[in-house]
Order: structure tokens, then C-alpha cells, then sequence
């Protein structure tokens, strides 16, 4: 009889899968909105993330620690570069959503993980596996399908693929807790998006100064979807072990898998050749991050 589960790591696993569950679904919300422009939907999840991860700070005793980051140029000069990264995914995906491209989007987010794996080889010097070259080998043929027999360069997959590998680099080497680095992201971003809104309203846009009050309101919870899988996530990152970690990571890809389905985006032959390459090669990136979490935990500490 197995023994019974620890109940952090249980309130882990809720809190993680809960997380990848609300990105899994995150373009209902962005549907809800397409009436108002990409970019202005962007300036909107700036600006109402901003009092969430402040109150998220503030809760936790920790909102000194923003006054100490700002103090640091180490800190706070690569959070700006980030902070432009982070913008730039959620401006490309926005628009991918709304311009009934999830399907690409889903994509992006499957191939994310191996282009980050390729990343930490040229930037950390980290070497890969046998098994990691052969997934990042069939993943790159999934794209150059997709580029040849269906006739479509994925410019949205991999544009969102690099933004977040190259976020990611950058936050592996910046000093500063999640939360912390992710308030002063949105804080660099704030002055951009309010001149955004209020100085430059665009056709069809719910400007600070005229809003659409029925779209108004729905925009202000942008902080809130943004910022709640982000709390869930730090819960379950704390309780879990990093290759279950990145076996849940798929889950929210696969959401937006299904739902660009359900939205009746085109899914062809060639478009399941793509698909069914790039599951493959996460198929055995899977195995192989087991295999060495497996090595890791059998070493002496």
C-alpha cells in the first residue's frame, strides 16, 4: 500500500494545475474583449496588474523589498529589458487571439520549453542530452512542415517561443524574487501604457479619458487573470518538484489547443503533421528531464 501524499505537495499540485488551467483558458477572456483594439487591451493589463502585485506584496510583508530592487542598476536595468520581453509576448498573443490564430499560439507555447533548452546551451553553456537534441531536432522539423506543406512561416509560434525563452533568460540572472521583479516590470511599463491610452486613443479603443464602460469593466479585470495564475503558480512551484513542474506546463497549451478547435480555427492534414511532430519532440523532452530529475534525487546531498 503506497503511502499517502503530502498534503503541501497536494495543495502544490492544486495550485499549479489551477494556474496552467487559467492560461489553459485565457483567450475566452481576450474573446470577451475583441471588440476593443489588441493594444489597448495591452495597456489595460498593464496598467490593473499593477495594484494587484502591489496588494500581493503588501500582503505579504514584502513590499520593501520594490525600494531595495530600484536601488540596485543590477536589478532594475535588466527588469526593464524583461519588462519590454513579457510586453512583447503578451502584445503578439493578444493579437494572435484575437485574430483567430491560437491554433499558432498553442504552438508557440508547445515549442517554448525546447527553444528555452536551446537558449541555456548557447547563453549558459548548459549541454543537452541525446534525448534533448533528438526533441529539439523533430520539434524544428514540426516548424519547417509547417512552413513548407502548409505554406505558412509560424511567425506567431516562434516570435512567442522566443520572447518568453529570452524573458526567461534574463529573470534566471536578475537577483529578485518572482513577485518583486514582476511589480517593477509592470511599473516600467505603466508610463507607456497610460500615454498609450490616454494620448493616442485609437478606432474601436476604451481610452482611460472616453471609456466603453461594459468593455471598461471587463478590462480592469485583466489584472486580476493576469496576476491570479501568477500567485497560484508561486504556490505550486514552492511544493513541487521541478519536472512535474514541466510535465503541467503542457496543460495550458493544450487548452488553447483545444479551444482554437472548439472556435473553428482550420486544422488540416499538415497542420496535425506540425502538431504531431512537435508532440513527439515534447514527448521525449519529457522523458528526458524525468530521467535526469531522477539521477538528481538518487545523488548524495
Amino acid at each position: 500500500m503506497s503511502a499517502p501524499q503530502n498534503p503541501e505537495t497536494t495543495r502544490g499540485l492544486i495550485a499549479a494545475s489551477s494556474a496552467y488551467m487559467l492560461w489553459g483558458f485565457m483567450p475566452v477572456y481576450f474573446k470577451l474583449v475583441e471588440a476593443v483594439n489588441p493594444w489597448v487591451i495591452l495597456g489595460h493589463r498593464v496598467i490593473w496588474a499593477v495594484p494587484v502585485v502591489l496588494a500581493m506584496l503588501a500582503l505579504s510583508g514584502r513590499l520593501q523589498e520594490i525600494s531595495d530592487a530600484v536601488r540596485r542598476p543590477k536589478v532594475v536595468f535588466p527588469l526593464l529589458a524583461s519588462a519590454v520581453l513579457i510586453a512583447s509576448n503578451w502584445g503578439v498573443y493578444i493579437w494572435a487571439v484575437l485574430s483567430d490564430r491560437i491554433l499558432e499560439a498553442s504552438l508557440g507555447y508547445f515549442i517554448n520549453p525546447l527553444m528555452t533548452l536551446a537558449l541555456a546551451a548557447m547563453l549558459f553553456g548548459e549541454r543537452f542530452t541525446r534525448l534533448q537534441m533528438l526533441a529539439v531536432a523533430i520539434a524544428a522539423l514540426g516548424v519547417l512542415n509547417q512552413a513548407l506543406v502548409v505554406g505558412q512561416v509560424p511567425w506567431v509560434s516562434l516570435a512567442l517561443g522566443a520572447l518568453f525563452a529570452l524573458y526567461s533568460a534574463i529573470r534566471k540572472v536578475t537577483p529578485v524574487t518572482s513577485r518583486t521583479g514582476f511589480a517593477i516590470e509592470t511599473l516600467w511599463l505603466t508610463p507607456l501604457a497610460l500615454a498609450w491610452l490616454v494620448l493616442f486613443p485609437v478606432q474601436q479603443a476604451v481610452a482611460l479619458g472616453a471609456p466603453d464602460w461594459p468593455h471598461f469593466w471587463l478590462l480592469m479585470l485583466a489584472g486580476p487573470v493576469t496576476a491570479m495564475p501568477l500567485i497560484l503558480f508561486a504556490i505550486g512551484a514552492r511544493a513541487l518538484r521541478l519536472s512535474t513542474i514541466g510535465l503541467l506546463q503542457f496543460s495550458a497549451p493544450t487548452l488553447q489547443f483545444v479551444l482554437a478547435l472548439a472556435y473553428g480555427e482550420t486544422f488540416t492534414p499538415a497542420h496535425a503533421i506540425t502538431f504531431g511532430l512537435i508532440w513527439i519532440g515534447v514527448g521525449i523532452y519529457c522523458v528526458s528531464s524525468l530521467r535526469i530529475d531522477r539521477r538528481a534525487t538518487r545523488l548524495p546531498a
